[in-house]
């Protein structure tokens, strides 16, 4: 099989100096990480983070700015994600929303809480990613471009 990365999205949500995070398990640990998971077949990365959002954290999530996009190296089991990070605002919680089983709890905490606990992260691109957002990192949307798949289209030369 060939080698292929784990494709995944985030929402960076921040609200007066504190950060969206849900609390989850994750290999036998519990950690933080933002509200994030896999892009499924036949979604657009903003339709992802917008349903990954709604499952881990029960709101609804509207996606404003592109943070950035990362490449990260599992240590311990040598996988590759590619990490999509959109910046956005949640309303508040859906009545008689369910959070996904491996939720714990969802939390509002500030940056300095989680750089003081790195090993409490899910993975380094948590806090990379709130310190992205921080720095001013915030990009047009319309950088992530979806092409729908025409079955009669023919590639352009060299693409």
């Amino acid at each position: 099989m060939p080698w292929t990365p784990r494709v995944t999205v985030a929402a960076v949500v921040e609200r007066e100096g504190r950060f969206l995070l849900v609390e989850e398990r994750a290999d036998g640990r519990r950690v933080f990480n933002q509200p994030a998971g896999h892009l499924e077949d036949g979604e657009s990365l903003l339709q992802a983070t917008v349903r990954e959002t709604l499952e881990e954290t029960g709101r609804a999530f509207t996606p404003q700015s592109l943070v950035g996009i990362y490449r990260w190296r599992h240590p311990q089991s040598g996988l590759t994600f590619l990490r999509v990070a959109i910046a956005g605002e949640v309303g508040e919680r859906v009545p008689g929303s369910r959070l996904d089983p491996d939720i714990l709890e969802t939390h509002w905490l500030p940056r300095e809480h989680l750089a003081r606990e790195p090993a409490g992260l899910r993975s380094p691109l948590v806090l990379r990613c709130i310190d992205d957002y921080l720095a001013g990192r915030h990009h047009p949307l319309d950088l992530l471009v979806d092409l729908e798949t025409n079955p009669d289209a023919q590639p352009a030369p060299g693409g």
